[in-house]
């Protein structure tokens, strides 16, 4: 594809290196470029307006343009722009987020620490994880479980964790403290008659299994999302973490949960832990907790992980850690803010009383000739696409031609493999959300056509 020379596209073709792309590939075909953000629509520098499907990055809860946002960043840039939070400083923004969060937390937690992306915070688990191990005279307990297909982040350690080839490859990852267990897909892995119940009891042997082959003793943590999002959009099948986590606990096993995704309610509650029973030791959460209009995350963690922690720092006399941003005033008052339109919107409610009819527009397209299966809760699912069977077809060919599709359809959805995802903003309508599905529909029956 031709672009003027002094474009947006040829200048970006030009000087940035994108993510997520074949990067040879991206210098002929470029970017769709966009321009402004409305509620759940976002518009191209032609002024074509898109339904975003996946919320920007699974992230945007509050929609586009949302003013409110906008004017608590300008009212802290106003007053204080930047600080930091190193050694004996700290300002009012930082801690009123870090209460509001143990406020919100579904177990009881003890301390909040920010970050500013889900990977960095990830990362930041691990590094704490063995720290904790050290403090509590356990240097071998330094072994780190995900499960294939979980997503946790690109950094080394979270990129270590996360279960997808393409994050690993070449980048000389995993690293070799990190173990797999298998991704607890029902309808795609499930033996012949094996009931759900009976399907997670099988996760929970291959887990207990793996932590026995290891040795107890070497086992830090086991790391997981409620709802596997960007790895397919994987919803644990009954009883799946209830046995897990009986597993973790019986060998003294911290159980990290990543809410990137999930927290603040897109499973229907304000945590996917709540949803699906969980009681986790830490919590990761980043993208709706400020609706990603700012680079915020933030790690929480119980008094079980926290305390060996602070014994430790006394022992060495300083917490040797630290970043610029944590806690970063703009981020944090954008977060509050973001999280005061949550509640007073009832946007957590407004998830639970559209996902039946979410869920009951997957369900029909999965009746489509080319979808195999679909998947979902609250309001994030996919429709699993049968492969592509041309000559050539390359894994994950049904799902780039149906994503390309349903964007001519005027709908950003997300392709991982053959799986098409969703994840809208959380203001969605039930008029919107029918449009959407319409849309994705029509792109359905041009590729079959």
């Amino acid at each position: 594809m031709t672009f003027m020379p002094n474009s947006v596209e040829a200048r970006d073709i030009a000087y940035q290196l994108h993510p997520l792309v074949d990067l040879r590939n991206y210098d002929k075909t470029g970017a769709l470029v966009i321009e402004r953000g409305e509620g759940i629509y976002v518009y191209d520098n032609a002024g074509r307006r898109y339904i975003e499907g996946l919320a920007g990055l699974w992230s945007v809860a509050v929609g586009f343009g949302e003013r409110r946002l906008s004017d608590a960043a300008k009212r802290q840039m106003d007053q204080l722009s930047y600080y930091h939070i190193f050694a004996h400083k700290t300002h009012g923004p930082s801690v009123d987020l870090a209460e509001k969060l143990i406020s919100l937390a579904p177990v009881p937690m003890s301390k909040v620490h920010f970050t500013s992306s889900g990977s960095e915070a990830n990362d930041l688990v691990v590094k704490l994880a063995w720290y904790r191990s050290n403090a509590l005279g356990k240097p071998e307990k330094k072994k780190i479980i995900g499960r294939l297909k979980g997503y946790h982040g690109v950094t080394i350690a979270a990129g270590s964790i996360t279960g997808l080839p393409r994050n690993h490859e070449s980048f000389d990852l995993p690293l070799d403290r990190m173990r797999h267990v298998s991704c607890p897909d029902y309808a795609g892995s499930a033996l012949p008659g094996e009931s759900e119940a009976a399907f997670s009891r099988r996760m929970a042997d291959e887990l207990e299994q793996l932590i026995l082959a290891e040795g107890p003793d070497t086992v830090a943590a086991f790391f997981g999302e409620p709802v596997m999002a960007s790895g397919g959009v994987y919803v644990p099948p009954e009883n799946y973490w209830a046995e897990i986590q009986a597993v973790l606990r019986r060998y003294d096993v911290l159980l990290v949960a990543d809410e990137v995704i999930c927290g603040f309610g897109r499973t229907g509650a304000m945590f996917g832990c709540e949803t699906f029973g969980i009681e986790p030791d830490v919590m990761v959460l980043s993208k709706q907790i400020s609706s990603s209009y700012m680079p915020l995350s933030a790690i929480l963690m119980n008094a079980n992980f926290y305390e060996p922690i602070a014994d430790e720092s006394a022992r060495l006399g300083v917490l040797g850690h630290g970043y610029t941003a944590s806690g970063h005033p703009v981020a944090t008052a954008v977060g509050l803010e973001n999280i005061r339109i949550i509640e007073e919107r009832d946007l957590v409610g407004n998830c639970r009383r559209l996902s039946p009819l979410f869920l009951e527009r997957l369900a029909g397209l999965a009746e489509h000739p080319l979808v195999k299966t679909w998947r979902g809760v609250g309001l994030i699912g996919a429709l699993e696409l049968k492969p592509a069977t041309a000559p050539g077809a390359k894994p994950g060919a049904a799902g780039a031609a149906i994503q390309a599709a349903a964007l001519e359809q005027g709908v950003i959805a997300r392709a991982i493999g053959d799986s098409l995802c969703f994840c809208p903003p959380l203001i969605i309508t039930a008029e919107q959300i029918g449009a959407m599905f319409d849309a994705v529909g029509r792109a359905l029956d041009t590729i079959a056509a």
